[in-house]
């Protein structure tokens, strides 16, 4: 394989389509550090358990855009044909472990396809493969816009892995699976901030308190982050290593063989009939 066709991407990020993701993400930055951000006596923190509604209504705006800019960049029939079936593929592995110490084979498959097809179509591909799985296992709630915005970010950082060209073998799996078990825990921690602040002050004194320093919260969150989602996270994080070891040298054949016969950057031509 040369160099050339291991780069080969089913999306081009252009200026538009970067401008987008730099947006919204810094968006969903926002949207998931506003506790430590807003100042005990600000306005927000007085709506503390109506802030994570407002900006679960704006981050599925946010995404949409992201996701429209990304299409007008070149998403393809041929691109959107096999984001269809690894979306699907996704959404039905996830309720495989679900409610299990966090087994979640879905992470392993979207981070060899996000190494593979690159961080554009990697982004819209979590994002997609969220929304499908929350309507199929009937997750459907203020989180998740959150989980489809964190699970873009998860699968794009996949894509923007260092040695695409080069690196193969065992040396890709190891990066891979470091990349897998700390993401994991990366995804569990941004999902713990979304859910965080729901908890009343007054119910637990690990709870988001809005009339609270920074500090005294950062604390209150870390202590949330090990009593309540420490085990999920590293079940996840173990699943997603063991799977990409396992499977992944076959798996990125395959979506390696069928990213070539795809030939997503040649155009479609019709030659003249012959005469």
């Amino acid at each position: 394989m040369t160099a050339a066709q291991a780069r080969v991407r089913a999306i081009r990020l252009g200026p538009r389509s970067i401008a987008a993701l730099v947006l919204v993400s810094a968006v969903g930055v926002v949207a998931f550090c506003w506790p430590f951000l807003a100042p005990p006596a600000s306005e927000i923190s007085a709506h503390a358990e109506d802030a994570p509604w407002l900006f679960a209504a704006l981050l599925v705006l946010l995404v949409a855009v992201v996701a429209a800019t990304i299409s007008e960049s070149g998403l393809g029939p041929k691109a959107v044909a096999m984001l269809g079936v690894l979306a699907a593929t996704g959404a039905a592995l996830r309720p495989i472990g679900a409610g299990t110490a966090g087994i979640e084979p879905m992470f392993f498959l979207l981070v060899l396809s996000g190494r593979v097809l690159g961080p554009g179509f990697g982004f819209v591909l979590g994002s997609v493969t969220m929304f499908a799985s929350a309507l199929l296992t009937g997750g459907v709630g203020p989180w998740m816009p959150f989980q489809m915005l964190a699970m873009g970010w998860f699968t794009m950082g996949a894509g923007l892995l260092p040695g695409q060209a080069r690196l193969r073998g065992r040396g890709e799996l190891l990066l891979l699976a470091v990349y897998g078990f700390l993401a994991a825990f990366a995804y569990g921690t941004v999902m713990n901030l979304a859910g965080w602040p729901f908890m009343g002050a007054l119910t637990s004194n690990i709870a988001f308190d809005p009339h609270a320093t920074v500090p005294a919260n950062l604390g209150r969150f870390a202590t949330y982050c090990l009593a309540t989602s420490m085990g999920w996270d590293l079940g996840r994080a173990v699943c997603t290593v063991v799977l990409t070891l396992a499977l992944g040298p076959a798996l990125l054949r395959a979506l390696r063989r069928a990213t070539r016969r795809a030939a997503f950057e040649t155009a479609v031509t019709f030659d003249a009939p012959a005469a």
